[in-house]
């Protein structure tokens, strides 16, 4: 594949795109069917079961090697009075993933998953989206083609999740770009000490999205003006593992709005996407509601940093463990053997 220079060559990727393995899911609706239970008993388990295969590429599926990946940037829509952290936010989230005593650490330790960090130029925040596009057309391509890169070969499982000061603003924005209703609907409504806040970031929202409406011609577009540099490189994580047959559990509302992009470009793009969790604002359940996406948890977290995701994975992996371990009626049918 040659260097990607420019969202032109993002747009021609997502035009054509690898499909799910039909051989795959036939074989493991074949098992599903034959294992010691009603049809259907095991609910969504047996769905999961079923779309790990098509996307893994293969029957049985596996979860020997999963992987939580999270994306760093900032913003520089956060430089505006009323946003919630400051860009050393991120500096200190940073250090104590390095530390391990993040959220996130705790839990890839206890389930013996994988975690990487990626620093998507945190030292270089986007342009502040209510005076300019938050990035040029080779920036955005750049964050992108960087995700990408980002997928190993080899993972069973890939998380997705985020940190970014501001990017909460950016993910609001970007649904109100992709599907129009108001900064309110997007950003929900919070009382008390918050309220005044949230009166901010409606205004800062709805006043950036108006600004480049106009500009915002496709999808990728919407990204480039009003989204952020690791929001960018997990739609570029998403192309990756699609063109390596990785399934993906994304995290939260920044998440799933940086994913929502790819979908709003090819409606297909998603379909080796599960969401792990609703997060604790109004506007990813909204959001959830468009992309026609069922969480696969609810615990009102509202952290970022994957730690949504990286819970529903021990559901993917309890999918495989009974796929693969029950037993089976031809089990029961099979002859027995006489010894002299």
């Amino acid at each position: 594949m040659p260097p990607i220079r420019s969202l032109d060559q993002i747009r021609e990727l997502l035009g054509d795109l690898p499909v799910s393995n039909n051989s795959a899911m036939s074989a493991a609706k074949i098992r599903e069917a034959n294992l010691l239970k009603q049809s259907g008993a095991l609910g969504r388990i047996e769905e999961l079961a079923e779309w790990l295969c098509g996307w893994q590429g293969h029957h049985p599926p596996t979860n020997d090697r999963c992987q939580i990946a999270i994306f760093v940037g900032s913003h520089g829509i956060a430089a505006e009075e009323g946003s919630a952290f400051p860009h050393v936010m991120n500096e200190q989230t940073v250090e104590g993933f390095t530390q391990g005593t993040a959220a996130i650490n705790q839990l890839c330790q206890m389930h013996g998953y994988e975690l990487k960090i990626y620093e998507v130029a945190v030292e270089i925040p986007t342009r502040n989206f209510l005076k300019q596009p938050a990035m040029e057309d080779d920036e955005c391509a750049e964050a992108i083609a960087f995700g990408m890169s980002a997928v190993e070969d080899g993972v069973d499982i890939l998380c997705l999740g985020e940190m970014g000061s501001g990017n909460t603003l950016s993910a609001a924005a970007i649904c109100q770009g992709l599907y129009g209703q108001t900064a309110k609907f997007w950003i929900g409504a919070n009382v008390g000490t918050e309220r005044r806040a949230t009166t901010n970031y409606i205004r800062m929202v709805g006043e950036g999205v108006a600004k480049h409406e106009d500009c915002m011609t496709d999808a990728l577009e919407v990204l480039r003006h009003v989204g952020g540099r690791e929001l960018a490189a997990i739609a570029g994580a998403i192309i990756g593992a699609r063109l390596n047959r990785i399934p993906i559990v994304l995290d939260g509302y920044a998440c799933t709005a940086a994913a929502a992009v790819l979908q709003a470009f090819n409606p297909t793009a998603l379909d080796h996407c599960v969401v792990g969790h609703v997060s604790a604002g109004e506007g990813h359940t909204k959001l959830l509601a468009v992309l026609k996406k069922d969480a696969l948890l609810n615990l009102g977290i509202g952290l970022g940093e994957g730690v949504g995701a990286t819970l529903a994975v021990s559901i993917l992996q309890a999918a495989v463990a009974c796929h693969t371990g029950m037993g089976s009626f031809d089990q029961l049918r099979m002859p027995t053997i006489q010894t002299d």
